[in-house]
């Protein structure tokens, strides 16, 4: 009853204030459930990490959000160091709230660091099943090519370390000049991979910025590697004599969603989607604890975009 009354409440004075459909909790789940002509949306904790676990759980039900992608990192909703303690109570807190998680993002990078196999050994007891690692840096004392195959065994080690606790890891591609900016970056380091445990976590957003005639290559290229994707906007502006990336909602930017969801059926890709919003939003595109806007608007942001993308699935 007690989950009852803090749905209510919910309800009553976020949900209903920003608008969203007041939604029983069963029907929430309706809207949830993946079928062959549905997106499997889950939603980024760094957006939530003003909220508690609990509070969390409630808000992505109620929006609509098929489950959690839970920050377990540096600054996030729980710190590496405290996984043992925090991820057990934040997995029972999020499924007894409406919501699930079966996806963390995270800052691993070693197989051979003790504090990396300590979170995913504890990842796997609480049946998570999919993990995002940290981003490499090219090394300055060796060539580019170098530091893709050390990486690269870095990789294959995890991978292995994946198949014995029953996990996949993914890496994600990422704009910028650390490792995976380019498709063909992150297809070497997962050359020696075991696949099945180990790919990519593809973000359109990048890919784009990256490529921005040629991301379908990138996309065919790793195909079959794909195991988790993220989904948000950005667009081009001209501002103080020089052009910038600005990020946008869902919809509102460069992003070719009709073309990218058509190649994701064509395809047959079905791994669970992500939404970031990295957009302003009182410092929640941030992550920050504290916000300075009304919460209410972080949510009405979300449901929105969530709408936009369930749109632009139908009518691709």
């Amino acid at each position: 009853m007690k989950n009852w009354k803090r749905r209510d409440f919910l309800i009553k004075t976020t949900v209903a204030g920003i608008g969203l459909p007041v939604l029983a909790h069963n029907r929430t789940y309706e809207m949830s459930e993946v079928n062959n002509d549905s997106l499997e949306v889950h939603i980024f904790s760094k957006h939530l990490q003003f909220l508690d676990f609990k509070a969390a759980a409630e808000v992505a039900a109620e929006i609509g959000f098929s489950g959690i992608d839970l920050t377990v990192r540096p600054k996030g909703h729980i710190e590496p160091e405290e996984v043992e303690y925090n991820l057990p109570r934040a997995i029972e807190d999020i499924s007894e709230n409406g919501s699930s998680c079966t996806l963390i993002t995270t800052a691993i990078e070693s197989a051979s660091n003790p504090l990396d196999k300590k979170l995913l050994q504890t990842a796997s007891e609480q049946g998570i099943k999919l993990y995002r690692t940290n981003w490499f840096r090219y090394k300055n004392d060796i060539s580019m090519r170098e530091s893709l195959l050390y990486y690269q065994n870095q990789i294959k080690d995890l991978s292995i370390l994946s198949k014995k606790l029953a996990l996949v890891g993914a890496y994600q591609n990422h704009a910028g000049t650390s490792i995976g900016s380019s498709l063909w970056e992150v297809s070497t380091l997962l050359e020696t991979a075991d696949k099945n445990f180990f790919g990519v976590q593809y973000d359109i957003r990048h890919a784009m910025v990256e490529g921005a005639l040629s991301w379908p290559n990138g996309l065919k290229l790793v195909k079959d590697q794909i195991k988790t994707i993220v989904l948000k906007d950005y667009k081009w502006v001209f501002k103080n004599s020089k052009w910038e990336l600005v990020n946008t909602p869902i919809g509102e930017g460069m992003v070719d969603f009709i073309s990218y969801f058509k190649l994701l059926k064509k395809y047959d890709i079905q791994a669970p989607a992500i939404l970031h919003l990295e957009y302003p939003l009182g410092g929640a595109e941030h992550g920050e604890k504290q916000l300075e806007i009304d919460k209410k608007e972080v949510y009405a942001a979300m449901s929105k975009d969530l709408k936009t993308i369930r749109n632009l699935w139908a009518k691709a």
